[in-house]
C-alpha cells in the first residue's frame, strides 16, 4: 500500500475535522474503557478495553473510532459514516485508513490519540502507523512502520527543547520525533530509508497542522550530505539483530549491520553535521563481550567511550539497562509479533548463535547526548530505578540544566568556585538512618526528586555543608565554618568536599546563585 498524502490535503484537513468533532482524544478514550484497561493496552492486552467499551458508549462517534482503529475491530458501513462525516468512507479508503472486507470495514492503518507534556507545555497529536501485532495477530511485516513505542517516549521526553534554526531526525518512522523537534525548531529535515515511512510520517505532520518538516529519502546521513543542524534526535534501527537467513530484518529497528556497528556509525557520522554548539540526542544499543580488550574488544560503555572519544564532541552517556543474550533475544523476537512455538525456537537458536560466534554475553541499552563543544564533558554512567522528570515537561529540561550546570562549574577554579554562594534545589530530601538508640546517623544519603531521581551518600563533612547551603554563605565560608567545627584542617577539607560540590551542582543538587 503507497499513502499519497500530497495529493489528498482536502481529505486530511476532512479527517482532521472529523477527529475534532468526535473529540477523539486520550482523556475521551480513557473514559470510555476507563485506566485499567487503558494501563492493559500499554501491555498489549485489549481484551479488558473490549469488555468495557459496550453500550450506547460504544456507538459515539469517539467509540466507533476507537473500536475500528485503536482495538482493530471491524465495524460497520453506517458506523464509520457517522463517525467521519465529512472525510466519507470513500475517503477513508483512498486515504488507505480503512479496508472494507466480508465483516465490515476494517482499519488498514492505526490511528490513535496522542498526548504529552515537554518543555513547551501540554500538546496532543493524532499518530498514524501499521496495524500492531494486536491487529494482525501475527509476524509483523519487515516495512513495519511503528507507532508511538516505549522507546519513542523515551528519546522525546529526554528531547532538548532549546530553540533552533534546524533540527534533524534520523530515521524518523512514523515521524514522532520530528513532530516534537519541530515545537523548538524553525525548520525540521526528517530522513528514513522506507518509502513508507517517509508517507506515513509525512500524513501525520499535515494531519496534525506541522508544515515546517521536510522529508527525504535515504540511509543515516546520506540525504543532508554537506549540512548542519542545531539539533540532531535519532531512535536508530539500533536492535542488534543476527546476519543470518531466514531471520526478519525489519526496517525500523534494524540497520542491517553486525552488532551494535549501526550505533557506532551513526556517532561517527554527527560532528560533520552538528553545528558548533549544536545538540544530538540518541538511543542506543551496545555490547558486553566475554573476555573482550582493547578498543574494538572493550565492553558496554568502554566501547561507547572509544566511539565518542574518536569524534572529539562533549558527551554523556547514561545506560539505564542491561540484558543477557537469552532475555534480549527473547525481548526481540517477540517484539516482531513471533509468538511461542517452533518458529520462535528457530529464530531463538539463530539469535544465541549470533551472540556466542562473536562472544557477547549481554547488550546494555540507554540515552546518549552529544554536543558540538570544547567543554571536554565525557560522562558516561549507570542509572536505573524510575525515572522522575516527566511531571515537569520529560527530561529534556533537566539535560539542559545540567550541561549547563557542567558548564558553570567547570569554567570555575577551585578557587573562583570557593567564592561562590549555592542554595539546595527545591526537589531535594535527606535521609538518615541510626543504629537504635545511637545518638549519631550510621548512613546519611541526599535524594532527589526529579531529575534521574538520584541518590548521593553524604560524609558528616558534605552533610554540613549541603545543610548551610541556602544563598546566604559562600563555598569558601561554609567550609570554613564546618572545619572548625569538625576541628580538622580547612584546607584538607576544602580538597575533600570540592569535586563532591562540583558534581552535585552539574547533576542539579545545588544551584549558584550567579
Amino acid at each position: 500500500m503507497q499513502l499519497t498524502c500530497g495529493v489528498h490535503l482536502e481529505s486530511i484537513a476532512q479527517l482532521r475535522s472529523d477527529l475534532l468533532n468526535a473529540r477523539f482524544s486520550v482523556d475521551t478514550l480513557t473514559g470510555l474503557w476507563g485506566e485499567p484497561a487503558d494501563a492493559a493496552l500499554h501491555r498489549g492486552q485489549r481484551v479488558p478495553a473490549v469488555r468495557a467499551l459496550a453500550g450506547p458508549a460504544a456507538e459515539t462517534p469517539a467509540g466507533v473510532l476507537a473500536r475500528l482503529f485503536v482495538l482493530g475491530m471491524p465495524v460497520s458501513a453506517e458506523q464509520l459514516a457517522g463517525a467521519l462525516p465529512a472525510l466519507g468512507i470513500d475517503g477513508a479508503i483512498q486515504l488507505g485508513l480503512v479496508s472494507l472486507d466480508r465483516d465490515g470495514l476494517r482499519a488498514a492503518l492505526d490511528l490513535r490519540p496522542y498526548s504529552f507534556v515537554d518543555a513547551h507545555g501540554v500538546g496532543s497529536w493524532w499518530i498514524a502507523s501499521d496495524l500492531g501485532e494486536l491487529t494482525v495477530g501475527g509476524a509483523l511485516r519487515e516495512d513495519h512502520v511503528l507507532g508511538v513505542g516505549g522507546a519513542s517516549l523515551t528519546l522525546s521526553g529526554l528531547m532538548v527543547g532549546t530553540p533552533v534554526d534546524s533540527a534533524l531526525d534520523l530515521g524518523t518512522g512514523c515521524g514522532i520525533q520530528a513532530l516534537h523537534a519541530a515545537r523548538h525548531a524553525t525548520r525540521v529535515v526528517a530522513t528514513d530509508i522506507s518509502p513508507r515511512a517517509l508517507e506515513i510520517a509525512a500524513l501525520n505532520a499535515e494531519l496534525n497542522g506541522i508544515r515546517n518538516i521536510e522529508f527525504r529519502l535515504g540511509s543515516l546521513f546520506e540525504p543532508v550530505v554537506g549540512e548542519r543542524f542545531g539539533h540532531i534526535v535519532s531512535n536508530p534501527p539500533f536492535v542488534i539483530t543476527p546476519r543470518a537467513e531466514g531471520v526478519p530484518s525489519y526496517e525500523y529497528r534494524d540497520g542491517g549491520m553486525v552488532g551494535d556497528a549501526l550505533v557506532a556509525s551513526v556517532i561517527a557520522g554527527l560532528a560533520e553535521h552538528l553545528e558548533p554548539g549544536g545538540i544530538a540526542q540518541l538511543l542506543g544499543n551496545w555490547e558486553y563481550r566475554d573476555g573482550a580488550d582493547g578498543a574494538d574488544g572493550a565492553n558496554g560503555l568502554d566501547r561507547v567511550r572509544d566511539w565518542v572519544a574518536s569524534t572529539g564532541l562533549d558527551a554523556w552517556v547514561v545506560e539505564r539497562e542491561v540484558q543477557d543474550a537469552a532475555l534480549y533475544s527473547e525481548t526481540w523476537i517477540r517484539d516482531g509479533g513471533t509468538r511461542p512455538g517452533p518458529e520462535f525456537d528457530r529464530l531463538y537458536g539463530a539469535w544465541l548463535d549470533d551472540f556466542e560466534q562473536r562472544g557477547v554475553t549481554s547488550v546494555g541499552f540507554g540515552y546518549l547526548t552529544l554536543r558540538a563543544s570544547s567543554q571536554g564533558l565525557r560522562r558516561l554512567e549507570r542509572l536505573d530505578g524510575a525515572l522522575n522528570g516527566a511531571a515537569g515537561g520529560g527530561l529534556g529540561v533537566h539535560i539542559a540544566e545540567t550541561l549547563a550546570a557542567s558548564d558553570w562549574q567547570s569554567a570555575r577554579t577551585d578557587e573562583e568556585l570557593g567564592r561562590e554562594r549555592l542554595e539546595l534545589a527545591p526537589d531535594i530530601t535527606e535521609e538518615r538512618h541510626y543504629w537504635p538508640g545511637a545518638a549519631d546517623p550510621t548512613v546519611m544519603t541526599l535524594r532527589q526528586g526529579g531529575g534521574f531521581g538520584r541518590s548521593v551518600p553524604l560524609s558528616t563533612g558534605l552533610a554540613a555543608l549541603v545543610g548551610a547551603c541556602d544563598g546566604e554563605l559562600s563555598v569558601r565560608a561554609i567550609i570554613a565554618a564546618i572545619a572548625q567545627l569538625l576541628e580538622v584542617d580547612t584546607a584538607a577539607l576544602s580538597t575533600d568536599l570540592l569535586p563532591s560540590i562540583r558534581e552535585l551542582v552539574t547533576t542539579g543538587f545545588l544551584r549558584p546563585l550567579s
